[in-house]
């Protein structure tokens, strides 16, 4: 067996910026339904707003890698700052909807810059023998970022969402300073690939309606519901649970200290901030690898349905943490996260062995295709939801995701049968 290489410093470069990005990102999405709310606007507004922010984040990478190919990672790292920092900032200011939509447009924008270009560096820096654990520090960087953005701007719009703008801003600044001084552009093989001929390739693989198909019920049914999840939670969490018994039960479990950390004084008693508590991340970091131990020799399509199903099990309890008892929030998300930590590595690792060797990389490539699809729908969710809180069932939501999800298993089941699973390649 090969020692394993070590890692050249730009990974470890490139993975900072990463942990920062996310909390960046996370940090103003998580909790921006209760910003939007708090300046009166509905959850129709949220929701389209949800949606043009998601799709710009998944729609821009189809294009962004063909663009740092040519001008480089470091170029294009600093393109997608230029547009994040003011973007961000422009929220201190701007209170229209035209206003926010338009600056939480242009932030998707930067996002979606972003995003392919760092995991570009992970697989420019990694080869057969570390690439793995690369991946794997990689994916854990993302969720640290992720977990850690919502709990700081929780605690800091307690005093000002001003404070959670810049300090969302001042991270960028900062991934802007690392990447200028620090940040070496990786040796790699040029893609050498046009935009005409990108999207020649794309329509190839799109081409086969077998293919496309299965994409679509991966966007409409797994996707659209995962993603309404991160929409609605936190809202439904902040308007609906009393969050000041949530931080009465959770400081009597993992202490007052720790409790306030994720909560604010409001009213004379301290209550635990919907957006900490209202996403995967922290569950994903603990219990990832375990999970893809369990799952690793199991079948793709079996255990996608089982991730499915687990997720559609969270919603249901979310539902009944609504009507009986706030304190099952916790298992709710913890079964949401069993079902993404099950689901999702595994439909794109699922994706990637189905293509041709010569043509991996493309074919991960119009997974974003099916990403876009559920993420630019999911918004649809959070103005139902509105229309459920007026009727005072704010808990159907929760039933209606999780009845979406078991119909999504039900798809995927029928496809298989009727045209039948795609054969996975050898390595």
């Amino acid at each position: 067996m090969k020692k394993r290489s070590s890692f050249p410093s730009v990974f470890w470069v490139a993975n900072g910026i990463e942990v920062l990005e996310r909390f960046a990102y996370y940090g103003i999405y998580m909790g921006f339904g209760i910003y939007l709310q708090q300046l009166g606007y509905s959850r129709d507004n949220l929701g389209f707003v949800q949606s043009v922010f998601l799709a710009f984040s998944y729609l821009i990478p189809l294009f962004s890698g063909t663009f740092a190919d040519k001008f480089g990672f470091k170029k294009m790292l600093i393109v997608a700052y230029l547009a994040y920092i003011p973007s961000i900032l422009l929220l201190i200011v701007t209170k229209s909807f035209s206003g926010i939509a338009l600056t939480m447009l242009t932030i998707g924008f930067a996002a979606g810059i972003f995003k392919p270009l760092i995991s570009a560096t992970v697989r420019a820096t990694t080869d057969s023998t570390n690439k793995t654990l690369g991946f794997g520090i990689f994916y854990q960087m993302v969720n640290i970022g992720a977990s850690f953005g919502p709990i700081v701007m929780g605690k800091l719009r307690g005093w000002s969402w001003d404070y959670v703008f810049i300090t969302a801003a001042a991270a960028v600044g900062l991934m802007f300073i690392i990447t200028v001084f620090f940040y070496k552009e990786p040796p790699r093989e040029l893609e050498g690939v046009t935009l005409k001929k990108k999207f020649k390739d794309m329509g190839e693989a799109l081409s086969d309606y077998k293919f496309l198909i299965f994409l679509v019920l991966l966007g409409v049914f797994f996707w659209m519901p995962f993603w309404a999840f991160f929409n609605v939670l936190a809202v439904y969490i902040n308007d609906h649970m009393n969050t000041a018994a949530l931080y009465q039960s959770t400081s009597s479990i993992i202490g007052e200290g720790v409790t306030r950390i994720i909560s604010n004084f409001e009213g004379g008693v301290w209550k635990i901030n919907a957006e900490a508590i209202s996403h995967t991340g922290y569950i994903i970091i603990i219990f990832q690898l375990l999970i893809s131990k369990i799952f690793e020799k199991k079948s793709a399509i079996p255990s996608f349905m089982f991730g499915l199903f687990m997720a559609a099990l969270g919603f249901v309890v979310l539902a009944f943490a609504l009507i009986s008892n706030n304190n099952l929030v916790y298992l709710g998300v913890f079964l949401f996260a069993v079902g993404e930590m099950i689901s999702s590595p595994r439909i794109q690792e699922y994706i990637m062995w189905i293509a041709p060797k010569e043509k991996a990389g493309l074919y991960m490539g119009t997974n974003f295709v099916a990403v876009f699809i559920g993420a630019t729908l999911s918004g649809l969710y959070t103005g139902i939801m509105g229309s459920f809180e007026a009727a005072g069932n704010a808990e159907y939501i929760m039933y209606l995701l999780a009845g979406h999800t078991m119909l999504g298993i039900l798809a995927i089941y029928i496809f298989t049968k009727t045209l039948g699973e795609f054969k996975e390649l050898e390595a």
